[in-house]
C-alpha cells in the first residue's frame, strides 16, 4: 500500500475517534441538565405530596373548628332547655337541639374522612420521599460515571492529538493539504472506501478506470463526486483496516 495512503487511513482514525470524543464532551451541559430535570422532578413528587397533606390538614382543622361552634351551641341549649316554662319553649330549643346534633354529626363524619384520606396522604409523602432518596442515590451515580467518562473523553482527545502530530508529520505536505482542505467541506471525513465501484459515503459509481487504480492503493485517487481520498479493502485474509465513520452517513 501507498505509504501516505496508509497514513491517511490511520489518521482519519484518529481524527474520527477525537470529534466523536469532543461531541461526547459537548454533549455533558445537556446531560448535567437532564440529570438535575430527573431530581426536580422527584422534589417536585414529594412538594406536591406535601402540599396535600398541608391542605388536608387545614380542612380538618376547620371543620373540627365548625364542630367546637355546635357543640358551644348545643351546650347553651341545654343551659336555655333548663330554664323554658312552656312546652312550646321545650320542643323549640329540643328542635335546636336536634339539628344542631346532626350538623355536629354530620361534620364529624367529614372529619373521620380527612383522617383517613391523611393517612393515604401520609402514605403517598414517604413514598415519594423514598423515590426521592432512590432518585438522588442514582443520579449521583450516573453523575460520577459521566465525570468519569467526560475525563476518559479528554484523555483519549490528548492522547489521539499525540499520536496524530507523528502521523501528520510524515506525511507529504501536499498530501496533507488536500486531506485537511476535504476535512473541512466534508464533515471531518475525507478519507472513504471504494467498495464495488462505489464511493461508499457518497454512494456514486465511480468510472471502471479510477476504481480499478483504487484497488492497487498505490496511488493518491479522490472521488470525482465528493473528492474524498479513496482506498480499498481486498477480500481475504490481511485486510482488516477500516476508517472509521465512514459508515456513519456524513453529509456527501
Amino acid at each position: 500500500m501507498h505509504s501516505d495512503l496508509e497514513r491517511l487511513i490511520a489518521l482519519q482514525q484518529l481524527d474520527s475517534a477525537a470529534d466523536a470524543a469532543r461531541r461526547r464532551l459537548a454533549e455533558g451541559p445537556e446531560r448535567e441538565k437532564a440529570l438535575d430535570a430527573r431530581l426536580e422532578a422527584a422534589r417536585q413528587r414529594v412538594a406536591a405530596a406535601k402540599e396535600q397533606l398541608t391542605q388536608n390538614q387545614h380542612a380538618r382543622r376547620d371543620l373540627e373548628k365548625e364542630v367546637a361552634v355546635h357543640q358551644g351551641r348545643l351546650s347553651k341549649y341545654r343551659d336555655t332547655l333548663m330554664a323554658v316554662k312552656t312546652n312550646v319553649e321545650y320542643q323549640a330549643v329540643q328542635k335546636e337541639m336536634a339539628f344542631a346534633q346532626g350538623e355536629v354529626k354530620s361534620i364529624e363524619d367529614k372529619v373521620l374522612e380527612r383522617m383517613l384520606e391523611a393517612d393515604e396522604l401520609t402514605a403517598i409523602v414517604k413514598r415519594a420521599e423514598n423515590e426521592l432518596a432512590a432518585e438522588q442515590k442514582a443520579v449521583d451515580a450516573d453523575r460520577r460515571a459521566m465525570n468519569a467518562e467526560q475525563a476518559e473523553m479528554q484523555a483519549a482527545i490528548d492522547r489521539i492529538n499525540g499520536e496524530r502530530g507523528a502521523v501528520v508529520g510524515a506525511l507529504d505536505k501536499q498530501v496533507l493539504a488536500t486531506f485537511e482542505l476535504v476535512s473541512r467541506k466534508r464533515n471531518g471525513v475525507a478519507v472513504a472506501e471504494a467498495r464495488d465501484g462505489i464511493c461508499t459515503i457518497c454512494h456514486v459509481r465511480l468510472r471502471p478506470q479510477v476504481f480499478n487504480t483504487v484497488t492497487r492503493n498505490d496511488a493518491i485517487i479522490q472521488c470525482d463526486s465528493c473528492n474524498r481520498i479513496l482506498y480499498f479493502v481486498p477480500k481475504g485474509p490481511g485486510s482488516e483496516f477500516r476508517v472509521q465513520g465512514s459508515g456513519s452517513n456524513p453529509t456527501p
